[in-house]
């Protein structure tokens, strides 16, 4: 199926009349923010037959929720080696499961029946930037052995034949990963969570929460709202009611850019239909609309225009893919997401009634619908798999000082990542460079006829004895024998 990403309804483009709480109103659950996460929860909880109102102060997707690639595959931000060194081995599967869980809850919203011209498409290429061919064995055979991920090695030749470019090495192809229209799917979920029954209001901030006794008190401009549950899901932007919690993500803005059609000449280069994204978290990108590329890549700790990074983003396209040549740049977008110090989520129950859903990173599809699976049925079943988050506390992320460290170590990373892809080309160069010459001494020596000759066969060289010494050979009265292999001389 093809897909068209940026041909959007004037619903989906929030130009439809937008309702904003202007009633007292009562509910079992508010949830605060209509991003991924919060849509992800009404929907949950509504079709559990719960009563949902969600609170939103601006309009549906506005951020990092409506402005994203729609990448979903299981995992999280943080490396699967480092999640299983900090919880081990056990706990470790069971998450990798949970977000195994919410990528196939994408995949069920996300239909033609449910969200027309949705189109997801399936497949995503990881790439190294480096030569990691020992790393990606045990990876593979970690991932489907024991986290029961359905995987497949690439090796070099077959990720350049499918990528025209040396800038990658090996890679790994999840088949079972897919991609939609990320703004298409924000407002597709709004949707379904209306049908299901869910109420959600727009341009409504959030003054005030008193989350204690047993029904909470939210207050906006022109009305309040009482409910058993508050569940904040509204990333960095929670606002002043609760700044502490927002201190506690480090605010990141990603920006992409989409060309102008490149014709046939783009499928010469890139003959993948999936994403592509770099092992450093650095660049990804794939093809929409049948000949355009849409690439994300820079990044910043502080807000900024996406269309100043237009050229960041053609540069970044022309030095991967240089035959691709100078491109256009017809749309710039960016979203800022919320980075937790220790790299997951934060989900769980702060307080009794009160739960939070943020922190989702890059990896934001599949985890904020994990969260809202587990959020709404922790308040409604009872389960309590939420707990397995309980070692990821929320750990401020240091302020301004927190977002310039942020800005320099992704430069230095950035810097990193390009430094150790440009020694791993080096040595690659330099080994093919060293064959070729091997290969041109073989052959002139065959030329010559003076390479290495080898015995008729069924004879055996005959070792050669060392020369004596010139004093012995005088005192046995003898004469010099010459050095020559293979040459006697006799008296």
């Amino acid at each position: 199926m093809s897909e068209t990403f940026t041909s959007v309804s004037q619903e989906e483009a929030g130009f439809r009349d937008r309702v904003r709480l202007s009633f007292d109103l009562d509910a079992d659950i508010c949830v605060i923010g209509a991003g991924l996460a919060g849509l992800s929860i009404a929907l949950e909880a509504a079709r559990l037959g719960a009563s949902v109102a969600v609170l939103e102060g601006r309009h549906v997707g506005w951020n990092a929720s409506g402005n994203q690639l729609g990448t979903v595959m299981p995992g999280f931000a943080l490396p699967l080696a480092d999640l299983i060194e900090r919880i081990g081995f056990e706990d470790a599967r069971e998450l990798w499961a949970l977000s195994k869980e919410g990528a196939e809850f994408v995949r069920a919203n996300a239909t033609e029946e449910n969200m027309p011209g949705i189109a997801p498409s399936d497949g995503v290429l990881e790439v190294s930037n480096v030569d990691a061919g020992d790393r990606l064995i045990s990876r593979l055979q970690m991932l489907h052995e024991d986290f029961d991920t359905e995987v497949e090695g690439w090796q070099v030749d077959r990720v350049r034949e499918t990528l025209k470019t040396d800038r990658y090495f090996h890679g790994v192809y999840y088949p079972r990963a897919f991609q939609v229209d990320g703004r298409k799917y924000v407002h597709g979920l709004a949707a379904l969570a209306r049908r299901a029954g869910a109420l959600i209001f727009e341009e409504t901030p959030v003054v005030s929460i008193d989350h204690s006794g047993i029904r909470k008190r939210i207050v906006t401009p022109s009305a309040r709202l009482r409910a058993t549950h508050i569940v904040l899901a509204g990333n960095i932007h929670l606002g002043a009611p609760l700044k502490r919690l927002s201190e506690t993500l480090l605010p990141v803005w990603r920006y992409a850019g989409i060309t102008a059609p490149l014709g046939e000449r783009l499928h010469e280069m890139i003959a993948f239909k999936g994403s592509v994204m770099d092992s450093d978290g650095v660049d990804h990108f794939r093809i929409v609309d049948g000949d355009r590329l849409m690439w994300e890549s820079p990044e910043t700790t502080w807000a900024a225009r996406p269309q100043r990074f237009a050229g960041a983003v053609r540069r970044r396209i022309r030095t991967i893919f240089p035959e691709l040549g100078n491109v256009e740049i017809t749309e710039m977008f960016g979203g800022a997401t919320g980075q937790t110090v220790h790299g997951m989520p934060q989900i769980g129950q702060l307080r009794k009634g009160l739960w939070v859903a943020s922190g989702f990173g890059r990896q934001g599809m599949n985890t904020s619908a994990m969260a809202g699976q587990m959020i709404a049925r922790s308040i409604l079943w009872g389960d309590d798999r939420w707990k397995l988050f309980s070692p990821f506390e929320l750990v401020w992320a240091g302020g301004t000082t927190g977002r310039v460290a942020g800005q320099l170590v992704g430069i230095w990373g950035r810097a990193g990542s390009a430094a150790a892809g440009l020694l791993a080309r080096y040595r690659e160069r330099a080994i093919i460079k060293d064959r070729e010459r091997e290969a041109r001494l073989a052959e002139a020596n065959r030329a010559a006829g003076t390479g290495p000759r080898r015995p008729p066969p069924g004879v055996r060289p005959q070792p050669v004895p060392p020369p004596k010494p010139a004093a012995q050979d005088a005192e046995q009265g003898t004469e010099p024998v010459s050095h020559e292999v293979g040459v006697s001389q006799q008296a």
